[in-house]
């Protein structure tokens, strides 16, 4: 079956030679090995390190034996060496392509694995821009959404966590930047994201202290006293939490929760609750 392509590039360079182009025989015939053996060899090339060879023959599978089986096999795999060799984007775009074309085979849940790890991988420190961690986030909830029985959900609902976490923190860092400047309204909404978005991590402690002295500045004496109660109903034994106290103390106050308010709502969100 190979030879007919080939009489049919033979002929085709013979009609440009004899109109004086000079082509190379080796960039238009490509030496097709099988499948397996293709596929056999990219796997005993990741097996030893070697990833740029690995890469080389996966991807040779899935151009020279198209939509066979070998070809999806590839196809992940190669979105592994992929995000072994750090081209994430690489490994993101081949990952979205295999879950498109076999969205129910038994490795879609792993491609989709893969991307949200190469999101997870390129996550930054809270002072830069955060935009990986949502993507991290919407790539490891269709892990735990779509394939919930798989053995990559436990990973994929750390990973989750960690990104979350990575947000809240964004939202304090920018939080104290406006307290600092007396910022008060500005500070005291990332802060408020903080309770009411972010209300399991470990931010949300220093963020209802943080409302308790952000209110007080503002002369929203209930809401820093309810912030104040509803940090020391969840964390007791927090400086977070002394220290919100002697600043209420400060000024004759004591935490005291208004039922009616939105922290009181929030608080029963709160891990500590």
């Amino acid at each position: 079956m190979l030879g007919v392509p080939v009489v049919a590039v033979a002929l085709a360079i013979s009609g440009c030679q004899s109109n004086g182009d000079n082509l190379d025989l080796a960039m238009l015939v490509e030496n097709v090995e099988p499948a397996d053996a293709l596929y056999n060899q990219g796997l005993a090339n990741l097996n030893a390190g070697r990833l740029s060879e690995a890469a080389a023959k996966f991807e040779a599978v899935d151009r020279q034996h198209p939509y066979t089986e070998y070809a999806r096999r590839s196809l992940v795999m190669g979105a592994f060496t992929q995000y072994r060799q750090a081209q994430y984007e690489e490994a993101i775009n081949s990952g979205r392509r295999y879950v498109q074309l076999y969205p129910t085979s038994d490795d879609a849940a792993y491609a989709q694995y893969i991307i949200g790890l190469s999101y997870w991988r390129q996550i930054r420190d809270v002072t830069q821009d955060q935009a990986e961690s949502r993507r991290t986030i919407e790539a490891m909830q269709e892990v735990v959404q779509r394939w919930p029985d798989s053995e990559y959900v436990d990973d994929a609902q750390q990973k989750i966590r960690f990104a979350r976490d990575q947000l809240a923190g964004k939202e304090m860092q920018v939080g104290r930047y406006y307290l600092e400047r007396r910022e008060y309204i500005a500070a005291a909404r990332r802060f408020r994201n903080v309770v009411e978005d972010y209300s399991t991590t470990r931010h949300v402690e220093e963020a209802l202290a943080r409302l308790t002295e952000t209110y007080l500045a503002m002369g929203l004496q209930s809401e820093a006293q309810t912030a104040a109660a509803v940090l020391g109903h969840n964390f007791p034994d927090s400086q977070w939490y002394s220290d919100s106290y002697r600043l209420l103390q400060s000024g004759g106050l004591e935490p005291r929760e208004n039922r009616g308010s939105w922290i009181s709502r929030a608080g029963a969100l709160i891990m500590g609750s």
